[in-house]
């Protein structure tokens, strides 16, 4: 019998084979933290120790309350910064970088084969380059900076296999919505998710990203596709160390299989107040909204501001919509300034904002007063996630946020593309 993906990932860290539902002890490749690093250094206090064990392990990276909002997140940044030159941590990315999933990624840290920690649900990310990577708590994380160790479950494995093309107008995002919509936001809960089949080549790195980004919303403990040319070439390319890829035995045992027909599929939005509250865009086409949001973890990518350029260009955001564009780093910022895309983005309306998370986790930059509606391109929806409780958040795919924030009302993109 086979073993997953995550069975030979976590088995291999182990020193020994190991299946699905056993505890296992391992230690990471990388473990991230970010703004919350300074109550993780909180707790590692608490522990009595001096130093962390694995200094170059550790990557920090500022990102959820860039620049500093209040005086509380100035002295927590200070704290951070301080316990970084204490503990010469090699690995940390100030508040220039961007946000910590697309900043850990691009500087290679994020590679097949490689086990990786996050103090943020968001790490299953990493999954897109064949990593194994998941998110904890700022306990376990203060304790992993003690002992270099952490024990984990193996999980069941949850295979997506993806089939046909996406029509003209649907992307990863109306994908992964679909599914979570379908199955559930608990389908998932401590099960890995492997995306496969014939059509997973098609899909974009960044496509991945979205995909793995929004694993966490099924409740998953990992995403991740398996390593192929496309992730194997800009791996040798961006590599930070060696890494070895894994993959799944052709008789290895899923928990289920669930097909999802790529051509099938039309424009979705998740709506308030639950990511799995999925409806086809022309179900709630002409709602009214306030605010547009484009960017964040899960589409701030250069891709995602190139579609929504395509449809802004030569025209103007709707006069009621605040139209906020995030690009996920300075490296993303950087490109999509030379190709032009925030030129056309600012000139049609919108507000380019620095890299970072911004209003996403509803702690600064454009939050919502009580009975606001946003129209976005992040990952969850619930109550108060962006502001004010009585608030309402919709999520979509870039090409659905941009259309919409054209017409000033929630709108089917196709027609613009």
């Amino acid at each position: 019998m086979g073993q997953t993906f995550s069975e030979k990932v976590l088995g291999r860290k182990a020193g020994h084979a190991v299946r699905a539902g056993e505890v296992i002890t391992a230690s990471p490749d990388f473990y991230l933290s970010h703004d919350n690093s300074s109550a993780i250094i909180g707790e590692f206090k608490k522990l009595g120790l001096v130093k962390v064990k694995a200094p170059r392990k550790i990557v920090i990276i500022l990102d959820h309350i860039v620049p500093a909002a209040d005086e509380k997140y100035a002295q927590n940044h200070k704290t951070i910064r301080e316990f970084v030159k204490g503990q010469d941590i090699p690995n940390f990315f100030d508040i220039q970088h961007g946000v910590c999933h697309q900043v850990l990624s691009e500087n290679g840290f994020a590679l097949p084969g490689r086990l990786i920690m996050g103090s943020d649900s968001h790490t299953t990310t990493y999954g897109a380059f064949g990593a194994f990577s998941t998110g904890i708590g700022r306990t376990e994380m203060a304790s992993i900076w003690a002992t270099d160790e952490i024990w984990l479950r193996v999980p069941e494995t949850l295979r997506i296999e993806f089939r046909g093309a996406f029509p003209l107008g649907v992307f990863a995002k109306d994908a992964i919505l679909r599914i979570i919509g379908d199955h559930g936001a608990d389908r998932a809960n401590y099960e890995a998710i492997e995306f496969a089949g014939p059509s997973t080549p098609s899909f974009s790195l960044a496509s991945r990203m979205v995909l793995c980004n929004m694993a966490a919303e099924m409740g998953a403990k990992n995403g991740y596709f398996l390593p192929d040319e496309l992730t194997l070439d800009w791996a040798k390319a961006n590599s930070r160390g060696g890494f070895e890829p894994v993959f799944s035995d052709t008789d290895a045992v899923y928990e289920a299989v669930l097909p999802c027909d790529l051509s099938s599929l039309e424009p979705m939005i998740a709506c308030p107040h639950t990511v799995d509250n999925v409806k086809p865009v022309r179900e709630v086409e002409g709602k009214l909204f306030h605010q547009a949001l484009l960017g964040t973890c899960t589409n701030g990518r250069l891709e995602d501001l190139e579609v929504a350029a395509r449809i802004l260009q030569g025209r103007s955001v709707h006069p009621s919509i605040r139209l906020l564009v995030l690009p996920a780093s300075r490296a993303v910022y950087l490109e999509a300034m030379k190709a032009g895309f925030l030129e056309i983005l600012s000139e049609a309306g919108g507000v380019i904002l620095n890299p970072g998370c911004g209003p996403c986790l509803g702690a600064h930059q454009g939050l919502l007063a009580p009975g606001e509606v946003v129209v976005g391109t992040s990952n969850r929806n619930f109550k108060g996630r962006m502001g004010g409780r009585d608030s309402e958040i919709y999520l979509a795919s870039p090409a659905t946020v941009a259309a919409s924030a054209l017409e000033g009302r929630i709108t089917d993109p196709r027609k613009y593309l």
